[in-house]
């Protein structure tokens, strides 16, 4: 419901890190239709070392148990968002906030970073809707495999931005060269 709570994650970025890039980052994924890539793939400077590879795995938010045992988050449910990005969202994107923050959810396994800001919203305002055991069990299945996708496609990221030609003009966008291949949303009817 949009309330605010202290998050708890390993540290993968440099202590003071500047958040003026994710900031402008985050408006441009949400006024665009490129898939949601975190700056990780692009080199971030703000990154302790294989604190990439943290992220990517998911093994820096595993201190979110402590958000889970104290009633604040879930297993299964829609991520929460930092607050700068909450102020960006529409009523109707808001939705997506009717349900417990979880560690993993329907979005996530369904592509995650291989779709738009807009699709996103869908997935987590349709998992809101259709929430069940059937359906969390599912989610939780599907997890291990989209982290293993996830920790490809970042790595995929890195090494294609590392040899990315550096002649003005020749260079592409993270967003440029990714493809969507295989994210197809886990259906959300309880008991599918």
């Amino acid at each position: 419901m949009g309330r605010r709570f202290k998050l708890y994650k390993f540290r993968t970025m440099h202590i003071s890190a500047d958040v003026t890039t994710h900031q402008a980052y985050f408006t441009q994924l949400m006024q665009s239709n490129v898939p949601m890539q975190k700056l990780d793939g692009k080199g971030d400077s703000r990154l302790i070392p294989s604190g990439w590879l943290l992220r990517a795995s998911g093994l820096d938010e595993l201190p979110q148990i402590i958000n889970v045992l104290r009633g604040e988050m879930s297993l299964v449910g829609p991520r929460p968002c930092i607050p700068y990005e909450y102020a960006q969202y529409s009523t109707a994107q808001r939705e997506r906030f009717n349900a417990v923050p979880g560690l993993t959810g329907l979005w996530q396994v369904s592509g995650k970073n291989r779709t738009t800001f807009d699709e996103m919203i869908r997935l987590d305002v349709q998992y809101t809707l259709r929430k069940s055991l059937p359906l969390d069990l599912q989610i939780i299945i599907r997890t291990v495999p989209a982290l293993v996708t996830q920790i490809i496609d970042t790595r995929r990221a890195k090494v294609r931005n590392s040899a990315a030609p550096s002649r003005k003009g020749d260079t592409m966008t993270a967003a440029q060269h990714s493809v969507v291949v295989g994210a197809q949303p886990l259906r959300a009817e309880a008991g599918s």
